[in-house]
């Protein structure tokens, strides 16, 4: 880290800032569709598929991408490809908000390339530069501030478009990408911000090889995958099933389901805290049976909606902080943590984003939620059972 203004705050403090600030980018640009779809809708004249694939693209990015971003990752170094991603960010609003259709989507496509290229590099940097001890903090951070950026982002386009409008809406989010290059470059410096290094530099930490590590790496790519799905397939649809089985209205509907999204910051955040006092195992364990209750809650008894909201959105922030604690922990060095993510969240995120469709398709075929519901309490019970089995030889934090 460089720069005379930032000489006197710890190096970790400000590597952990630019994390956060970078994570508020990580989510937020694609959530933002969904507040004002009907606005887009009604200037653009998009088919109902095209609409879908607005939400659903970024996610498939996720997926096909991953193994182009961890190349990318290798090749020109973690700082290149978070400023890559900062840029492409920035680059892919800018032209969604610029132009009729064709831009539309291919400004999404490119914000979700960017994002992908993010997800890789981010658990990359923190394996790195940070000491094994707060490497699980510095991942909650990250996780909970993903979360921070897709609710402020939700619960702000909605008036911001009725105001001005929805590209300046969309386009406002710009500014969060901004302040992230502006700050990424003066911790990191021009030089590692734009300049290719490749390799870690012999800072990263060598570990010996883990025994099993394929079936540790498809475990937690089968549990990453349940909880994909469980998650998307939940924030696609639980306003739905609100509004059908207790007669909310949508605006209530929006409002209740946005509890879901916000309690993962308790679960992001304290599963590295969790972490330091019980086993990974106990931890993956209690974060199954927090998730459990969403299925089966809103199958026995849906009056109790908050209930189930709020022990699933800290289930589901927790179990992504928890993979990535289990990859970055678990790899022998860079190489192959970068490859164990790219392997974990490609094929995890393709299941991801199945769900939504999927699920709505279930719903309307059978006519009722009580199917649906159990296609994700099947996934619930992936995420519970190939997590559990897969940490089981992560160190257990100090």
């Amino acid at each position: 880290m460089s720069g005379r203004l930032l000489s006197r705050v710890p190096n970790s403090w400000i590597l952990l800032a630019c994390i956060g600030l970078l994570a508020l980018n990580l989510r937020g640009p694609f959530v933002a569709v969904a507040p004002v779809v009907d606005l887009m809708q009604a200037e653009l004249r998009f088919s109902p598929v095209l609409l879908g694939l607005l939400t659903s693209i970024p996610v498939l990015c996720f997926s096909l991408a991953a193994p182009l971003a961890s190349l990318a990752a290798r090749k020109f170094g973690a700082e290149v490809a978070v400023t890559l991603t900062i840029l492409g960010v920035l680059a892919g609003v800018l032209v969604r908000s610029a132009g009729g259709p064709v831009l539309v989507v291919a400004g999404t496509v490119l914000i979700g390339v960017a994002i992908t290229v993010g997800n890789i590099a981010v658990p990359l940097i923190i394996r790195r530069d940070f000491a094994p001890r707060r490497q699980g903090t510095a991942m909650g951070i990250y996780t909970a501030a993903l979360n921070i950026g897709s609710f402020l982002t939700s619960v702000a386009m909605a008036p911001l478009a009725a105001v001005a409008g929805w590209r300046l809406a969309l386009g406002s989010v710009a500014v969060l990408a901004v302040a992230a290059v502006v700050v990424w470059v003066l911790a990191v410096g021009p030089r590692s911000a734009f300049l290719a290094a490749g390799g870690d530099d012999g800072r990263t930490t060598q570990l010996a090889p883990v025994n099993g590590a394929g079936w540790i790496t498809a475990g937690l790519t089968a549990g990453f995958g349940g909880q994909a799905f469980s998650y998307y397939g939940v924030t696609a649809w639980l306003p739905s099933y609100l509004h059908d089985e207790l007669a909310m209205s949508a605006s209530e509907a929006g409002a209740a389901s946005s509890i879901f999204q916000i309690l993962a910051i308790v679960g992001g955040l304290g599963v590295p805290f969790a972490a330091k006092y019980m086993s990974t195992t106990a931890v993956a364990v209690t974060l199954g049976a927090l998730w459990l209750p969403v299925p089966v809650g809103l199958l026995l008894a849906p009056q109790l909606w908050w209930l189930w909201s709020t022990s699933g959105g800290i289930a589901q922030g927790g179990g992504i902080t928890l993979i990535f604690i289990a990859i970055i922990k678990l790899a022998r060095d860079q190489a192959s943590a970068g490859r164990m993510s790219a392997t974990v969240q490609g094929l995890g995120y393709c299941l991801g984003a199945v769900a939504p469709p999927l699920v709505g398709y279930i719903h309307d075929s059978s006519g009722s939620w009580t199917p649906a519901l159990l296609v994700i309490l099947v996934s619930v019970l992936t995420f519970f059972l190939s997590t559990t089995l897969s940490v089981r030889k992560v160190p257990k934090g100090r």
